[in-house]
């Protein structure tokens, strides 16, 4: 089947599908949802197992998707993950092309899933760790599980899905004096570490550019204890700017997307877990695919909806214009 392009107005192509499992998560971390917890998506309008796999060969059979992350929320909550993956890998072996895939989790439930998931299919994780102090963990995700967290990066580099990556939020007096300390960490295990710019996302809407801390800050207080050279390889549509630490071979990666946006080079898609396509993690404006699913669509209307979205896709996410807008939805409900 020749596949349609997911391409927008100013010819960027969109290969790299971004899958929301659940808006439910097991932390609370401080920058993304109080203490309490949130609404909730209700069961009935979230997508069914069957449903997100149906939408994810759509993408993948007409749509020319050749990667697909799952995301929550918290996606390790989702019961039906292991056999999403095996799906959505089945889905790739149909058609003879290799699909990646790849999964952002907290960690927490890792240690017990790894092997089930990469049996599945399942090529790499990224892992959000923050510190790796007990005391500044709890503080940050008002939860005591950093040793649960450590365990599932291990088992999913015994599982063999690597690189494995971290992704690390510096937080302004709260960890932006660990920067050095968690890249020593992971360079010790060989783990991918990435920090990244926090982001206007957050379901209390108290972001800040001021208190944020900045591409230039988060370099500055890694070049207190390492050598940073820029990595020579092209960069393409990698959200992250990649640094040789000391010379390399190890690395280092800054996501930069407040201060040095790559929309420009943006190719990615994201689908909710209530079925509503997001051409931007800014986007204000949703696709509704689950509605005429379940209403009967076929696969090639659905289709067509989803080119149409993605026709709608804005130049860039717009944080500097004075007009911009936080979406209503948080991080937790649209996914990474």
């Amino acid at each position: 089947m020749t596949p349609f392009r997911l391409e927008d107005r100013f010819g960027r192509v969109a290969t790299d599908l971004r899958v929301s499992l659940t808006d439910r998560c097991n932390l609370r971390c401080t920058y993304c949802m109080p203490a309490e917890g949130l609404d909730w998506l209700p069961d009935d309008v979230t997508l069914t197992d069957d449903e997100v796999v149906r939408l994810i060969t759509v993408a993948v059979e007409r749509l020319g998707v050749d990667e697909v992350r799952f995301t929550g929320g918290e996606p390790l909550v989702r019961r039906g993950l292991v056999d999403i993956v095996a799906r959505t890998r089945e889905a790739g072996e149909r058609l003879g092309r290799p699909l990646e895939l790849s999964l952002t989790t907290n960690g927490l439930g890792l240690a017990r899933t790894a092997a089930s998931l990469a049996a599945a299919g399942l090529d790499r994780v990224n892992v959000s760790l923050d510190t790796v102090r007990a005391e500044t963990f709890a503080e940050i995700t008002r939860r005591d599980r950093l040793h649960d967290v450590v365990a599932g990066l291990e088992a999913a580099a015994e599982a063999g899905m690597t690189p494995v990556k971290v992704n690390a939020v510096l937080l302004r007096d709260v960890n932006d004096d660990q920067a050095g300390e968690l890249l020593d960490w992971c360079l010790e295990r060989s783990y991918e570490l990435r920090f990244i710019e926090q982001m206007p996302l957050d379901a209390q809407h108290g972001w800040s550019r001021s208190t944020m801390i900045t591409a230039e800050e988060i370099l500055e207080r890694l070049g207190r204890t390492h050598t940073l050279t820029p990595a020579v390889e092209p960069r393409g549509s990698a959200p992250a700017e990649r640094w040789l630490v000391d010379g390399g071979p190890a690395t280092v990666g800054v996501i930069a997307s407040v201060t040095r946006p790559f929309c420009g080079d943006c190719d990615r898609v994201r689908l909710t877990a209530d079925g509503q396509v997001r051409t931007c993690l800014f986007a204000r404006e949703e696709s509704d695919l689950r509605t005429a699913m379940r209403a009967g669509a076929d696969d090639a209307e659905l289709a067509d909806r989803w080119v149409t979205a993605m026709r709608g896709k804005a130049a860039g996410h717009g944080i500097d214009d004075p007009t911009f807008l936080q979406p209503d939805r948080p991080m937790s409900a649209i996914g990474g």
